[in-house]
């Protein structure tokens, strides 16, 4: 597949540039419209209300990567370890915004330090689930593995999935019926795996039935993804300048819509290395915000995301 002639999908438009940054991660929109996002080489997180006006809203953010809201509306953080692992908290915390409570909830496993958590997400059950990947300084881990947690409503924390199934695990999402999970692979060496997976989730959250979504290689693949409420798939992933031989520039840039049979519905192109992610906000859910290297890019959609906290109003 030629991935530079994929069309534009119906009724989207182009995206405009919404804000400037360094290394931009992490989006999250809030109820109230307010978009947080992870600037990680300066250690921050940043806010961006509906109005466009952008605050420092945490100057030392533990090199926070992955960020979502749970059920109740409160931030998840992956405090991770790029950029400078000794200043990276290696764990998952959770601030509550109306009192800016904030508390660790998860920092071991097995008395063993997380690697880098990277992305997260919550079912409708109010689980979380979370990718720990390493893919800076590996000297650091205390793990032999990179590995997908669970914590659920008890605080109980479980490892769902490791090597071999899996290599590399980045982004991830999971349908608010608590019945499907998928999976970003992203093993940045040679051969290594640039897939989509995705997994049945049963009634305890533990996944199973492994299928390829779709597969990018040999170039680059996913970053982080969303789901929409109609079970489409929007997956941040490609670049214009390839980073080494182990990948190619046969994916540009851009957010990739997959339909839930698993087709290919288009690109949407963004003008920039190197995207990382992106996030449903805005009113009706239909505006999706997204980080890319320096800049945070925004565009319309057909169908508003899928969410853990109440839908849009």
């Amino acid at each position: 597949m030629d991935y530079h002639q994929l069309p534009l999908p119906d009724g989207i438009k182009d995206v405009t540039t919404a804000s400037f940054l360094v290394f931009t991660e992490g989006p999250a929109v809030g109820h109230d419209g307010t978009l947080y996002y992870s600037d990680i080489p300066n250690n921050r997180i940043l806010a961006m209300n509906a109005d466009g006006d952008t605050t420092v809203w945490r100057n030392k953010s533990n090199r926070t990567n992955g960020q979502t809201f749970d059920r109740e509306g409160r931030l998840l953080h992956c405090e991770g370890a790029e950029f400078g692992h000794e200043l990276g908290g290696r764990r998952i915390t959770r601030t509550t915004l109306n009192t800016g409570d904030y508390e660790i909830l998860t920092e071991r496993y097995d008395g063993q330090r997380y690697n880098s958590p990277n992305d997260i997400c919550v079912d409708g059950k109010g689980r979380i689930y979370f990718t720990d990947p390493c893919y800076d300084d590996r000297s650091i881990m205390e793990m032999d593995c990179d590995a997908v947690y669970r914590i659920d409503t008890t605080g109980q924390v479980t490892r769902i999935l490791t090597q071999p199934e899996i290599q590399r695990p980045n982004g991830i999402a999971v349908t608010q019926d608590s019945q499907h999970l998928y999976l970003v692979d992203s093993c940045p060496v040679s051969g290594g795996n640039r897939k989509i997976w995705h997994f049945d989730l049963d009634e305890d959250g533990n996944p199973s039935n492994q299928t390829v979504v779709w597969d990018f290689a040999p170039g680059r693949g996913g970053d982080g993804m969303r789901l929409d409420t109609e079970g489409n798939l929007y997956i941040a992933a490609g670049i214009n300048s390839a980073r080494g031989s182990h990948e190619a520039t046969t994916v540009p840039p851009g957010i990739y819509i997959i339909l839930p049979s698993g087709e290919m519905h288009g690109r949407i192109p963004i003008p920039e290395d190197t995207i990382t992610n992106l996030a449903f906000g805005g009113k009706d859910g239909k505006t999706i915000y997204v980080t890319a290297g320096k800049s945070i890019f925004t565009t319309r959609v057909n169908f508003p995301g899928q969410v853990s906290f109440p839908e849009w109003s």
